[in-house]
């Protein structure tokens, strides 16, 4: 499952979320080594690459296209700096000059498009009035049925001019407005494009402030490497230990298997509890493991049939199954079963997440849950267990006697002898 994480560099969140947080710290430099190893194998590709291609430069036609830098008076290449030639600009001046031409510019985009909107307003509203007052004069000269038409073009023209002097008097007091409009929108453009400016010049006294912390960055990471390896050396002293005290089984033994039919029935009439499971195992049936627990169905199918020839969940010197087990129950139900219970009580499930288990902790203040990998041939905590037991009663007793369980403080250990209740 380790060399899974590390191939792909992901860990489902699902996964991530079961470890706890020392667990996940180591994880994270084992996938920060594999990042810099891969950087390292790149860098020295990329290497070799740029040798070749300038070994290929070299031999290269003395026709094919080159550079030639034009000399000064000095012969020296000549170099012009903007700014600072005689005549030139500073920065500065040019800078607000194209700040304020893009702020101009852009109000008269937009002013354009305002007039464009209030000139099609005017003529909307003055061909409307012009429509209802010539249907206006219409209807009354049927009305009065006047004789003379030239009296009534008179009025008709008369009205006409009125008409026209006030949609000239409305355009103009538009213009005003738009031109007002453009002056301030041209105005705010040029402050914030100057706050922007003033903005990116923050951003450089701010580097300062940023370089130091990222040396105190680099220290942390320096001082978590120390604590990495040290724990990576205790593991190790304490894995030595276990061996001298033959409690550490030999890879030979991974592949042997027990005969759990045998007392089946004693085992079940001694045990407090009926076992969990089905301890039948058909035979002759194989089947291919998935890469991950899919469904319930699956899981009990793979505790069957690779698990149990294993003795998982049983007492080492007997049948029974061992009382800190307790098969396939969530997280939450076991966090239930060790709600009441004293400080350092413990069990041992079946996990959703991966092939292997979750040891469920009662701590001072709250809850632990230790995932189990069993995806190979031994037990390990995932990730950060360097020690393999070849069966899982090993790995409960190897923490219980040598007095190293993984994040579990010191003072909780002598509870960890209690049975899981």
């Amino acid at each position: 499952m380790l060399q899974q994480i590390l191939r792909d560099m992901y860990i489902d969140p699902d996964l991530l979320a079961e470890l706890n947080e020392e667990q996940k710290q180591i994880l994270f430099y084992k996938m920060r080594e594999e990042q810099i190893r891969r950087w390292t194998e790149w860098d020295v590709k990329l290497d070799k690459e740029e040798s070749k291609m300038k070994i290929k430069a070299k031999f290269q036609h003395n026709n094919s296209k080159h550079i030639q830098w034009l000399n000064g008076a000095d012969g020296d290449v000549w170099v012009w700096i903007m700014g600072e030639a005689h005549g030139d600009k500073t920065y500065e001046q040019i800078s607000e000059e194209l700040m304020s031409e893009r702020a101009r510019q852009q109000a008269q985009k937009e002013a354009e498009e305002q007039w464009k909107q209030k000139e099609a307003e005017i003529k909307k509203k003055f061909r409307d009035a012009m429509a209802k007052e010539k249907a206006r004069i219409v209807a009354e000269k049927w009305k009065v049925e006047i004789e003379d038409r030239k009296a009534a073009k008179m009025v008709e023209k008369q009205i006409q001019e009125e008409l026209k002097k006030r949609e000239d008097e409305e355009r103009r007091k538009g213009e005003e407005q738009i031109r007002q409009r453009e002056e301030l929108r041209a105005k705010e453009l040029y402050l914030n494009l100057k706050r922007a400016q003033q903005q990116c010049q923050g951003s450089e006294n701010e580097e300062e402030e940023w370089r130091e912390q990222l040396r105190k960055s680099k220290a942390a990471d320096e001082d978590r490497k120390h604590k990495a390896r040290r724990a990576r050396a205790e593991y190790h002293r304490q894995s030595l230990r276990a061996i001298q005290k033959g409690r550490v089984a030999g890879l030979s033994n991974l592949f042997q298997s027990a005969n759990l039919n045998n007392g089946q029935e004693s085992s079940q009439e001694n045990s407090s509890a009926p076992p969990l499971i089905n301890l039948h195992v058909p035979v002759g049936k194989s089947w291919q493991r998935p890469s991950r627990p899919i469904s319930r169905e699956v899981i009990v199918r793979w505790f069957k049939e690779e698990q149990i020839p294993r003795r998982a969940g049983m007492e080492k010197s007997s049948n029974l199954i061992a009382p800190w087990f307790h098969g396939i129950i969530s997280r939450g139900e076991a966090e239930e079963i060790l709600m009441n219970k004293p400080e350092g009580s413990f069990l041992v499930r079946v996990s959703e997440k991966i092939w292997g288990y979750a040891l469920s902790y009662r701590h001072q203040t709250g809850f632990k849950h230790f995932l189990v990998d069993a995806s190979g041939d031994y037990y390990s905590f995932l990730g950060v267990d360097p020690n393999r037991h070849a069966r899982l009663t090993d790995l409960i007793d190897f923490h219980k006697d040598t007095k190293t369980a993984l994040h579990i403080p010191n003072k909780a250990l002598p509870m960890l002898c209690k049975e899981g209740e």
